[in-house]
């Protein structure tokens, strides 16, 4: 059985990983989701606006009222550079999917496996899930090197199963761990 505690703030070495504010849309909007080359895979097309980010957030702070909803703003040097949360959780199976997206600026810098490793260990630790899962576009391989350094194991890749925003096809990889598996790689 889960134990939920809704999105609590969890700090790591560089980021703090915050619920979001409705006034976080400035930064959301100007660092990624209007970047094409970081919703390429995604199943939201690039914001056009500031206000269309405005309204996502306003949703994404109602949703907070539940103690079961989990996405996590990354702020990092004062700013925020992209979203982690919980995009799948099951109840019944106790699982939970991670899903995030990040600032093009910071890519490649170890960021996004430092919050996904943090959102890992509270959903083992807090929630009480038993297995956590990441999928990603086999043509975005570096999504899935975050998965890999989390300790992730790739369990297989379904064939044109996701449509993204463009309208493409596109094969997913697959990737879990069980809270033992974290158990023994955190002791």
């Amino acid at each position: 059985m889960l134990t939920h505690k809704g999105t609590k703030t969890l700090k790591t070495e560089r980021l703090i990983l915050r619920k979001f504010t409705v006034d976080d849309y400035k930064d959301m909007f100007n660092n990624w989701a209007n970047d094409e080359a970081v919703t390429r895979f995604l199943t939201w097309a690039p914001h056009e606006s500031m206000l269309a980010t405005r309204q996502l957030l306003e949703g994404w702070c109602k949703a907070y009222e539940r103690n079961d909803a989990y996405n996590w703003a990354m702020e990092f040097e004062g700013q925020i550079i992209g979203n982690i949360s919980v995009v799948r959780l099951s109840e019944k199976s106790e699982y939970a999917e991670l899903g995030y997206c990040m600032s093009r600026k910071h890519w490649n810098k170890g960021l996004m496996t430092e919050a996904a490793r943090a959102v890992i260990g509270f959903l083992f630790s807090e929630v009480g899930v038993h297995r956590v899962t990441i999928a990603h576009a086999v043509k975005n391989p570096a999504s899935g090197k975050v998965a890999q350094k989390c300790g992730l194991t790739y369990e297989g890749t379904k064939r044109e199963c996701f449509k993204s925003s463009t309208g493409e096809f596109l094969d997913i990889a697959y990737y879990g761990i069980l809270k033992h598996e974290w158990q023994v790689m955190t002791n």
